[in-house]
């Protein structure tokens, strides 16, 4: 037996939190694990002669962890904030058991009510998340351990930065561990407006609906004792259309944006038996335990039935039949983990799948349809599909009696009519009807297409999404999916014209463009000879906006985008797509030849006009006296010289100097340069947040700086040498000055001196609780701050352009890990699903045997471990279950085999403790647990 002895300083000790519910300890906790789990606690152990036949089960000789019936997939500790009541009143009315998946503990995001950053933060964060699940019924949170570096619109970026691929296999992990019947994740889609973090976590979700059944991806769990499991159904929270609130809401239906998606609900009014409250009360609570991101003043949901909101969730693909989207807030369930009425046996698979997502009129589509009966023979079952008008089956198709266990798949020719509309979502609705054993309905999404059409070539990052969707067959994520360039206001810019046959034959093609007064293409009109089925062709054009009077960004009508229909034409269809440009604005500045750097601005130092920075592009309105601004740019040879001069009327916090970051949580500006003016996402360009002032009275109070989610974030000492920044604050308080120089060799490239991307913001906030309000820029669209290629063009007349040689950016890697995570290394003990989704260590790695007091300040642990954690590094935590706070810690480096005691000094006395072990060994996990009494 060795002996070790650790003192409560141990440097990664975490600092006492705020209450969370976390799962017990209890006798079905402990025989929960898959060997990840001791057979004893606090010096009791369990005869198995002696278990009840469920609690066999549940040793490792049965399942290896917890069964969900639904697994919710996000990058954040908040993002499934929205959907708990619904959860909440699955669990109480229908004894559906959640799950939450969190990519990130969010430990890049903002800190309303402290000083935490890093993965301090995300450990608080990982608190906040707990509690606010908890009240929905949902004990287990499975944090995966990725690192959330900073605000993003790009999918593909945070792809690279969590790993790629190794973030699937842990989320494929997951799901085979805990085979949950449901997967609700966000949007996959690449829609203006969504965060790349949310986007890329549902993209996983989609990825591993997909594949975690297939015993070729990722073989290597099948050794750690994981089955192949492919869930029934996967969904997004929130929808795009039109639904309304109140009781009736469901009843009365959603009316979808993209007519072939199938919409489900939850009123959030539910009343909850268990709690004496709305659903929606609930809801709100656990919205306001998110209190770092400053959720905590959020208004209330209203009290009124009739004005309380539902969430609703939008289908992404079902194997399983579907039920009536109005018949109720459990419909997204049936079929699924409960029956529908009338409805085939549970369990039963329906696939219905298209040879095409694409419907060329007059052309035909093979609709392949697959059913299952899994408890008893099926016989004469019969399906039919519900077509539009004018279209034409082969049906319906009749199945041979399938035997019990086994699937039978049918196929069924659909025609569309000639003169479908090219553009048009169509569901095909497959309606199964059985002798004396139920119906069943499943529907497949198609969008009628034309026989060739053209789109403006997308970006490459929107291009790398429709190959995905593509691959999966999932086109009907495209549907949202906007073809949108930028145009600088008064300039030209070749680009490319992408089209593509749709049909099965080769094509002939007459292509025109159709714009706005004030933008011309030239050429306006394309013609294609011979495209072969299924292939693309690209055609360059370039666009000019020959009238710079009109409005840009938000300032024009539509949210800044101005129409481009582009037609296509072939011998049998015609069809004209919607495309848009956002036209941006565009500044040539003036040359100086000297800028005194002290936050005052003079005419000789910034010769040019100004910009006007006061177009709001997020939150409250503002008046010009709330919030409002110009800015004043010039350069010479070496930087840029950047003026802005804000007015506002309310002073927000004032940032104390360890707290000068994340500055959009009060008064502050950025500057936003992309070197190049091509950037596909902010890693590549060089952004600088600027708060006036700091509470630093010792050094003057001076502004405070750093870069923030660009190719280097961090305080400005380490980040931007060379960069010079002074601020003025008027007195009395009516706003502020800020004055900044950048070289240019501090940018991340080159400059292409002729067009330059460049943006000003102005982040305005009007309390003291480091929350904003509203947001004020130049180039303005909701979310520019994240999207460069949104941002206005800026050229430096005389200088020359640079050759691009980009620097590799340097972008934060330092996430929370759940081996330093007491509540994950908990939760890991008591349901058995590996730490962070990694591969476990064999069973009976480690067992906390007993737990006991050794005086009034130290606590002693006896643990066993195995020759398959000899050599591992173990860190063992003291957790108070009644404070939520770690009272001791201890690190062990080349962990040996066999009885082990700790012996650990505490930071306070306390009646009741659990000590929780984690042991790494060659990225392999292993997690227990123990409780004693003081």
């Amino acid at each position: 037996m060795s002996e070790y002895v650790h003192n409560a300083s141990a440097p990664f000790a975490t600092e006492p939190q705020p209450a969370s519910d976390l799962p017990g300890i209890s006798r079905r906790g402990l025989l929960r694990g898959g060997g990840l789990l001791s057979l004893a606690a606090a010096g009791v152990a369990l005869d198995p002669g002696l278990l009840t036949p469920a609690e066999a089960a549940l040793t490792p000789a049965g399942d290896t962890a917890v069964d969900l019936d639904i697994l919710y997939i996000g990058a954040h500790p908040d993002d499934e904030a929205w959907t708990l009541p619904a959860f909440g009143q699955w669990n109480e009315y229908h004894r559906q058991e959640a799950g939450v998946i969190t990519i990130t503990r969010g430990e890049g995001g903002g800190n309303a009510v402290g000083l935490e950053e890093g993965p301090s933060l995300g450990l608080r964060r990982e608190l906040e998340e707990r509690r606010a699940v908890g009240r929905s019924g949902i004990k287990h949170v499975f944090n995966l351990d990725a690192v959330d570096f900073f605000y993003t619109m790009s999918a593909p970026l945070s792809y690279d930065v969590w790993g790629g691929e190794a973030v699937l296999n842990r989320i494929v992990r997951v799901i085979r561990a805990t085979r949950p019947d449901i997967i609700i994740t966000m949007n996959p889609s690449a829609v203006e407006g969504n965060h790349g973090n949310h986007q890329r976590a549902a993209m996983y979700a989609v990825e591993a609906y997909l594949m975690a059944g297939r015993d070729d991806v990722f073989p290597e769990h099948f050794d750690e004792g994981f089955r192949p499991w492919a869930p029934k159904r996967i969904l997004r929270s929130g929808s795009t259309g039109k639904g309304d609130t109140g009781p009736d809401a469901i009843a009365e239906g959603f009316a979808p944006a993209v007519a072939s998606d199938v919409v489900y609900g939850a009123w959030n009014g539910t009343e909850s038996k268990k709690h004496g409250k709305r659903w929606s009360e609930l809801g709100d609570l656990s919205i306001w335990d998110y209190q770092t991101q400053g959720w905590a003043a959020i208004p209330a949901t209203p009290t009124e039935p009739a004005k309380i909101p539902t969430a609703w969730f939008t289908l992404i693909d079902s194997r399983t039949p579907l039920a009536d989207p109005r018949s109720g807030s459990d419909a997204l369930l049936r079929g699924a983990t409960l029956p529908i009425d009338g409805g085939l046996d549970a369990g039963t698979i329906l696939e219905c799948t298209a040879s095409s997502f694409y419907a060329v009129p007059g052309e035909d589509i093979t609709v392949d349809i697959t059913l299952s009966a899994p408890k008893r023979a099926v016989p004469h079952a019969r399906a039919a599909i519900d077509l539009p008008d004018g279209w034409t089956s082969s049906g319906p198709a009749q199945f041979p009696t399938i035997a019990k266990g086994r699937t039978a798949t049918a196929s069924v020719t659909v025609t569309p009519s000639k003169d479908a509309a090219p553009g048009d979502a169509v569901a095909l609705r497959v309606n199964v009807t059985t002798k004396n054993r139920g119906t069943a309905w499943n529907t497949v999404p198609l969008r009628v297409a034309g026989a060739v059409e053209a789109i403006l070539e997308p970006r490459p990052e929107i291009a790398e999404f429709l190959d995905w969707t593509k691959t999966l067959h999932m086109q009907q994520l495209d549907a949202l999916v906007p073809t949108r360039r930028a145009l600088g206001s008064g300039l030209s810019q070749e680009t490319g014209l992408r089209i593509t046959n749709r049909s099965a034959t080769v094509q002939d093609a007459q292509v025109a463009l159709t714009l706005p007064d004030g933008i011309a293409a030239e050429p306006a009109q394309h013609e294609v000879r011979a495209l072969a089925a299924g292939e693309s062709t690209t055609a360059t054009l370039t666009l000019t906006n020959t009238n710079p009077d009109l409005p840009t960004a938000n300032r024009a009508t539509d949210g800044g985008v101005y129409p481009v229909t582009i037609t296509t034409s072939t011998a049998s269809t015609t069809a004209a797509l919607e495309n848009g440009l956002y036209l941006v604005p565009h500044l040539t500045a003036v040359r100086t030849n000297e800028v005194i750097v002290d936050g005052k601005r003079s005419d000789a130092e910034y010769p040019g006009d100004p910009i006007d920075i006061g177009t709001l592009w997020e939150g409250d309105e503002v008046t010009k006296e709330d919030a409002s601004g110009s800015t004043w740019v010039s350069y010479d040879d070496e930087a840029l010289h950047i003026h802005v001069d804000v007015t506002d009327d309310k002073q927000g916090a004032i940032l104390v100097p360890e707290d000068d970051k994340q500055r959009f949580r009060t008064d502050s500006i950025e500057i936003m340069i992309d070197p190049q003016g091509t950037a596909q996402h902010t890693g590549s360009t060089f952004i600088l947040a600027v708060v006036p002032q700091l509470d630093d009275p010792e050094n003057g109070n001076p502004p405070g700086a750093g870069r923030d989610h660009d190719a280097h974030q961090g305080p400005l000492k380490d980040t931007g040498p060379g960069v010079k920044v002074a601020a003025t604050v008027k007195e009395p308080y009516t706003g502020y000055e800020i004055e900044v120089t950048v070289p240019f060799d501090v940018l991340p490239d080159a400059i292409r001196a002729d067009a330059m991307g460049f943006n000003v913001v102005v982040y305005d906030s009007d309390t003291t609780d480091r929350t904003g309000q509203s947001r004020i820029g130049w180039s303005t669209f909701p979310g520019v701050q994240a999207d460069p290629y949104r941002w206005g063009v800026l050229t430096l007349p005389g200088l020359p352009n640079g050759e691009s040689n980009p620097v590799e950016p340097i972008i934060p890697r330092t996430a929370a890990q759940s081996t330093l995570s007491p509540t994950s290394i908990i939760q890991s003990a008591t349901d058995g699903v590996p730490l962070a989704g990694r591969p476990p260590l064999p069973a009976g790695t480690i067992a906390l045997t007993n737990l006991t007091g050794a005086g009034r300040d130290r606590a002693t642990v006896e643990l066993t471990v195995s020759e398959a954690g000899a050599g591992g590094e173990l860190r063992l935590f003291l957790w108070d279950p009644e404070k939520r706070r770690t009272l001791g810690t201890a690190l062990i480096h080349g962990l040996g085999a066999g009885k082990q005691t700790v012996s650990v000094r505490l930071d306070d006395t306390v009646q009741t403790l659990v000590a929780a072990a984690s042991l790494v060994k060659d990225e392999a996990v292993a997690a227990a647990a123990t409780e004693g009494a003081f």
